[in-house]
């Protein structure tokens, strides 16, 4: 895979603060965005819909694609572009069905056996991690850049890496084969704002 063709994927902070809408307008404008994730963990389905209903148009206006986190079938009754489930979060193979032509990600930690699953059951993208320690969610699998090297020589559905993935450590993820990095406190908490973190790691992808 070019390097080249490696770009950002941004996933939401886990509790979604004042005026985010704004703060994500300015991430997205700052520079090259593949799509953004919404993660609210312990949100209830009523607060995803009205988050959805929020920062849904600001992705679309900038063609930026908008997955849901964990839920196909909110997703698809939300009007998302698709979603992106954990190893535990149902049935794949119906979620599959139930998404149609919207997108489908799936988490596959550090396994390459859960990654050809993923992609024989018609993941549009897999997901590895984590790379780096994370203060997002609690590390139970630490990935190696052998895995990235390994999907992205024998398979052409794309592969994502996660994890504590910042501007500093990035590089050898993009030149390993990674077609995404999905970063959470790189932009949301870069000391310069978002916009600044959103074009620091689309500079250390270019530069990788």
């Amino acid at each position: 895979m070019p390097v080249a063709d490696c770009r950002l994927y941004l996933i939401t902070p886990p509790v979604l603060p004042a005026g985010f809408s704004d703060s994500l307008a300015r991430a997205l404008d700052a520079g090259d965005v593949a799509c953004l994730q919404l993660r609210l963990k312990d949100a209830s389905a009523d607060e995803v819909k009205r988050a959805v209903e929020a920062l849904m148009p600001v992705a679309h206006a900038r063609d930026v694609a908008f997955l849901l986190n964990d839920d196909a079938a909110l997703a698809v009754k939300l009007g998302c572009d698709g979603a992106h489930l954990g190893q535990g979060d149902g049935d794949h193979a119906a979620a599959r069905k139930l998404l149609g032509e919207r997108m489908l990600g799936i988490t596959c930690h550090d396994s390459r056996h859960l990654a050809m699953e993923a992609g024989e059951m018609g993941a549009d993208y897999v997901a590895f991690g984590a790379f780096f320690p994370t203060e997002t969610k609690a590390t139970e699998h630490v990935a190696g850049t052998d895995l990235l090297e390994w999907w992205s020589d024998l398979f052409e559905i794309p592969c994502c890496a996660i994890g504590g993935i910042t501007a500093a450590n990035c590089p050898p993820l993009v030149r390993a084969g990674a077609d995404f990095l999905c970063v959470v406190g790189a932009v949301w908490n870069h000391p310069e704002g978002p916009a600044a973190g959103v074009r620091a790691m689309n500079a250390a992808i270019a530069a990788a």
